[in-house]
């Protein structure tokens, strides 16, 4: 089995938390932990790859550019996603490689610093269209004053029925390749277990000459997980997030868990808006592409019931048929 995780950014940031160095690295030791007994089950011919949010810190980082930019120059977004992509792989590494140690199974981690294609002209860096929530999440009040604080921002209401449900959203270009492919294919085959396309991957365009170069956004990291999936040849996607299952009829009083969809019910639903864009939406629309692709079985649910979910006792489910 060759199999794909993606970690929300509840993996490494909870939504109450300030995100010190300290309160990040115990979300990401309560994460390993969890994946380490995931390892413990793989049978040495298997393959695990691993990818992770980084919405909160980049948010953050984005606020710390912002104030300090009197005493030094602010750093540009895909800047900002690579130090992050680097701070996040390095406590997932870190922790893994512990637990792997503590329970004697030697399988080697690495985290590479990864940049993945966009087009330029892809519809979320025109008008207000931009999608993907970054940083904290505010009040109606709060969002407000941000808007007038900083008028160039794009800032929208992401989730239903909750007081704080507005956060800064920024442009989340649609993946199209991973740039380091074929270094990350060779490592998987290898054993290794890598960490890459944290945080959606570092957003590049390419010139007609084959150059590359940075652009301001931050893609959305399942859909990026999905591209990562094609790479390493992966029979299964999990998607771990801070719910159990999937809802229809999300934040309304008719909403419902859904266990299983087939590709054709959950393009039906994705198209009927039952998923929010920025939440959900993603989520389900890279999981319709991994099993369009030949994935196996996609899989959503909570970072708890990670476990449980592959052994199919829980979670959203999403199949051929």
């Amino acid at each position: 089995m060759r199999l794909l995780i993606a970690l929300g950014g509840n993996a490494i940031k909870q939504g109450h938390e300030e995100g010190s160095t300290a309160e990040q690295f115990e979300n990401c030791k309560v994460t390993t932990r969890l994946i380490a007994q995931v390892v413990k089950k793989m049978s040495p011919e298997d393959r695990l790859a691993i990818t992770h949010g980084n919405g909160p810190q980049a948010g953050n980082l984005l606020v710390q550019q912002e104030l300090g930019k009197a005493k030094v120059p602010a750093q540009s977004m895909d800047v900002v996603g690579a130090m992050t992509q680097g701070q996040i792989g390095y406590m997932l590494q870190q922790t893994l490689m512990n637990y792997l140690t503590d329970l004697g199974v030697n399988v080697p981690v690495c985290a590479v610093v990864n940049q993945v294609l966009v087009t330029k002209d892809d519809p979320e860096f025109f008008g207000d269209t931009a999608s993907k929530p970054v940083g904290n999440f505010f009040t109606e009040e709060e969002a407000q004053e941000l808007k007038l604080e900083h008028p160039e921002y794009i800032v929208k209401k992401v989730k239903p029925n909750t007081e704080r449900a507005w956060r800064r959203t920024v442009p989340s270009p649609d993946p199209v390749k991973n740039s380091e492919s074929e270094a990350i294919k060779r490592m998987v085959d290898a054993g290794i277990i890598v960490i890459a396309s944290g945080g959606g991957g570092i957003p590049v365009i390419k010139d007609d000459a084959g150059h590359y170069a940075g652009v301001e956004a931050v893609i959305d990291k399942d859909l990026a997980g999905e591209r990562l999936a094609e790479v390493i040849d992966a029979d299964e996607f999990l998607i771990l997030t801070d719910v159990e299952v999937a809802k229809l009829d999300y934040g309304k009083p008719s909403e419902k868990p859904i266990h299983k969809m087939t590709l054709t019910e959950a393009k039906k639903y994705l198209e009927e808006g039952h998923f929010l864009a920025g939440s959900m939406g993603p989520k389900v629309k890279a999981c319709i592409r991994f099993v369009e692709k030949g994935g196996k079985r996609a899989v959503i649910t909570s970072l708890d019931k990670a476990v449980a979910a592959l052994a199919g006792e829980t979670g959203t489910h999403i199949v051929r048929k």
